[in-house]
């Protein structure tokens, strides 16, 4: 099986977008080795990881996009779509099993255990204070607010993402999900934030929620009342089954919330796909999602509201064109914010630094050393890559990784 068929089986291959050009045969074979070994000094020392650690924060560096994934086998309430499991459903199955390897998550009955305890360790070998946020993640509902749960891909409760953050306070937040059309989201949200969600996350596509939608109205107030950024995905959506229902990543549609004074994230700066340029009317032009977010970072009135995270940006089935668009707006990266996708930096062949190599963004040398810690720890892996990278001469500054400002603002040191 080479990349190009293995993205189309994983189902992440964006339409054929932006894999073409890349090596043919993944850098460092398909399936993650999962070493449970502690990182190797030696390795944590090099000079290029330091280097590339040079100049951070780490207690201002919270990853804002990490979910949390399961099966529900240890009473956490998690609930997988059974086609993720069932071998009818080979592309949800196929995804399914390598995000469970990605996380080295034991595809046994202790799932949801592992998973946890994987992530608690490779955070663990990061210096003090750097933190991840553990995304809960809600239902598919209908438009009259009722769970559809066929249309669902899973489900990760609120209170299970809760009680993991605060078993683990010193390393974990948490990130409430609650679609806007719920009869109870009101009340659901309120509750989230006398728990300290330090976010909400939506994932339009997979959930069915339209941003501008006027039932949103009153969920986009209490989130602008109490200073609670949005999470939500733009661009199109191939990580899960996301249906007939690409339009709904159109980062346009979040014009409401910008409006109704919410910080919005977009995350992975909606860089795959297109949409129709809503603002010229329901013909206007077929337009890059990246160029809709540029768009709205263009108007100043934004300024202090609209942010982009660069999780997932340095995937494969990111065009070339569009991946370094976000390295090289400088007038952008004092909005961007550090994000991993986790555990997805852990699926070995949706990466390749000697791709990087070949267009001149890493040394030779780098990406040796970047293949040896990913085999450790895929989520140090991540920033290191996202760290070395230097597009036209132009790097992500260190003020894109000291994320906490934006969600806790009030303990900034």
């Amino acid at each position: 099986m080479d990349r190009r068929h293995f993205l189309a089986a994983l189902g992440i291959t964006g339409l054929g977008v932006g894999v073409s050009g890349y090596r043919w045969w993944p850098d460092e074979g398909f399936w993650n080795p999962c070493h449970n070994d502690t990182m190797p000094q030696k390795l944590l020392d090099h000079e290029l990881v330091q280097e590339a650690f040079e100049g951070l924060n780490f207690s201002q560096l919270w990853d804002n996009h990490a979910h949390l994934i399961g099966t529900g086998d240890n009473n956490s309430g998690i609930w997988v779509n059974p086609n993720m499991r069932s071998i009818w459903s080979p592309i949800q199955n196929v995804q399914f099993l390598f995000y469970l390897n990605a996380s080295c998550a034991d595809n046994s009955d202790n799932v949801d255990h592992t998973f946890v305890q994987r992530l608690k360790k490779i955070i663990n070998e990061f210096p003090p204070g750097a933190k991840v946020m553990l995304l809960a993640f809600d239902y598919h509902h209908d438009n009259n607010g009722q769970i559809i749960k066929g249309q669902s891909p899973f489900h990760t409760p609120n209170n299970y993402a809760e009680k993991i953050a605060n078993s683990f306070p010193e390393r974990f937040e948490w990130v409430a999900s609650i679609h806007p059309y719920r009869l109870d989201a009101i009340d659901a949200l309120k509750d989230a934030i006398k728990k300290n969600t330090r976010a909400i996350k939506w994932l339009p596509q997979a959930m069915n929620i339209d941003p501008s939608s006027a039932k949103c109205k009153a969920f986009y107030q209490v989130l602008a009342d109490n200073n609670i950024p949005l999470i939500s995905h733009g661009g199109d959506e191939h990580a899960v089954d996301a249906g007939e229902m690409q339009a709904l990543g159109n980062p346009l549609l979040l014009r409401n919330a910008l409006e109704a004074g919410v910080k919005v994230v977009v995350a992975h700066c909606a860089s795959m796909g297109s949409n129709t340029d809503i603002d010229k009317g329901k013909y206007g032009h077929e337009t890059k999602n990246i160029e809709l977010f540029g768009k709205l970072m263009k108007q100043e009135k934004y300024r202090s509201l609209l942010y982009g995270d660069i999780s997932a940006i340095t995937q494969i089935n990111r065009a070339q064109d569009v991946f370094e668009t976000i390295y090289t707006h400088d007038e952008w990266h004092d909005r961007l914010i550090y994000g991993s996708d986790y555990p997805l930096p852990g699926v070995m062949p949706v990466f390749s630094p000697l791709t990087s190599v070949d267009r001149g963004y890493i040394s030779q040398h780098q990406a040796e050393v970047l293949s040896k810690v990913r085999k450790h720890n895929p989520l140090m892996f991540d920033i290191l890559y996202k760290r070395m990278i230097a597009v036209k001469g132009k790097k992500l500054t260190n003020e894109i990784f000291h994320t906490r400002k934006l969600f806790d603002p009030e303990k900034i040191s």
